[in-house]
């Protein structure tokens, strides 16, 4: 039988062409990384912030453009004041819905913590603080099998009532593919049909920088993400961005500060160096990350697990999901991965409820930076199918490493033997 590190050169050794695309992928994007940051002439004195109110602030307004230039959007709003990617989206959607306006998800139902931001999950409180509490409509377009976006329903169901789509480019705790670039144009065209005035606003998280192009370059209006993501490159320490058309990013920047403030107000505590940094670090992270998930996928697929996406299959996020029908090895496929991290490496974790989801979640994240999903990490719902979802890697040595030791543990513990 061979050894983990043999199972490792082997997989490595068939996997020269997807690696060659991804590393074709990460050139073009760190290009166009570096001509944003060209073309606005970022300088030392952009790295120092104001304090107080955070008026006048020309480090934030440069980190805005650079963004939006990056992102191909009238305009960016990147601020450390975003709790978390479920807050960016939240203020996104709250900024841009207001009462009798109507939200459209286009994949089915959204994640467990968007679904408490809408309102169709959590207690009294939380309901009552949701979208629908404050009386947006709400309706969803259910998948096809639970794997395929039904884009016949989808067009049945966006008309001149529908405000605003919902485009959850990651699969989230879910089995169904996650929503390419060409996928998210389809989306689109179909939405902008039905109602020209409907925005397209996409959940761009564990997506950028991933594919060549962003979703505001097919059609969307409006996306956001996370900074301790993607684009924070692994050193950004919190925050999120907002990018799109002017009008919207603004409706959400009052949403985030208040009305009459918007974009023009918030202290950035001495962040903006590391935020630019990070950007400019994000594409070679997120190939390396990419890089780690093609090769796990080809690890899972030579030892019989159910693994998505194949390792031969177009990425559009950072995610990899592994299928283990049961408990136990969920549990015991995220203890390793804890072990071999870089910080509490030591530590054992287990189920708990957390603020947001409906089920207890295993979570291995012995990171730098407290839940930042670019570093590798791996967590799932205590549901079935029992999927271990795994994402990120701040270089590909640190994934690799962690496979093999994961082979190794393999033939020891018995909770794998099928």
């Amino acid at each position: 039988m061979n050894t983990a590190a043999e199972i490792i050169k082997k997989a490595e050794k068939t996997l020269t062409e997807q690696f060659e695309q991804v590393e074709q992928i990460c050139d073009y994007n760190q290009e166009k990384v570096l001509q944003a940051f060209v073309d606005n002439k970022v300088a030392p004195e952009h790295f120092y912030t104001v304090s107080g109110y955070g008026h006048d602030d020309l480090g934030r307004e440069v980190l805005d453009r650079v963004f939006a230039q990056v992102f191909k959007a009238e305009k960016a709003l990147v601020r450390i004041h975003f709790a978390s990617g479920t807050h960016t989206l939240a203020c996104a959607l709250f900024g841009n819905l207001k009462y009798g306006d109507k939200l459209l998800s286009v994949a089915g139902a959204p994640y467990d913590t968007m679904q408490e931001v809408i309102g169709t999950m959590g207690d009294d409180e939380t309901k009552r603080a949701s979208l629908i509490g404050n009386g947006v409509l709400y309706d969803e377009v259910p998948l096809v099998n639970d794997t395929e976006i039904d884009f016949e329903e989808l067009a049945n169901k966006v008309d001149n009532s529908t405000t605003m789509v919902l485009i959850q480019r990651s699969k989230g705790y879910s089995t169904r593919k996650s929503l390419d670039i060409e996928t998210i144009e389809k989306i689109c065209k179909i939405v902008k049909s039905k109602n020209p005035d409907c925005i397209c606003f996409v959940d761009n998280c564990y997506g950028e920088f991933v594919e060549t192009k962003e979703p505001l370059e097919v059609g969307a209006d409006l996306i956001g993400g996370s900074l301790i993501k993607n684009p924070g490159g692994g050193i950004v320490e919190a925050g999120g961005y907002i990018a799109g058309k002017a009008l919207y990013v603004d409706r959400a920047a009052n949403r985030l500060t208040a009305p009459g403030i918007g974009c023009e107000g918030g202290a950035m505590f001495n962040q903006h160096r590391l935020m630019f940094q990070g950007l400019f670090m994000a594409p070679s992270v997120v190939a390396d990350a990419v890089k780690g998930a093609i090769l796990a996928a080809k690890v899972f697929d030579e030892i019989g697990y159910h693994s998505s996406p194949k390792y031969f299959e177009k990425r559009t996020d950072i995610i990899q999901n592994i299928i283990f029908n049961a408990p136990e090895p969920l549990e015991e496929f995220c203890r390793t991965i804890q072990s071999l991290s870089p910080v509490n490496g030591y530590v054992t974790p287990i189920p708990e409820y957390i603020p947001g989801y409906e089920d207890k979640v295993i979570m291995a994240g012995g990171t730098f930076i407290e839940g930042s999903t670019i570093e590798l990490s791996a967590d799932g719902p205590m549901r079935a199918p029992y999927a271990a979802y795994m994402q990120g890697g701040l270089n590909y040595s640190h994934v690799k490493i962690a496979l093999r030791k994961f082979l190794e543990r393999l033939k020891l513990s018995p909770c794998f033997n099928k």
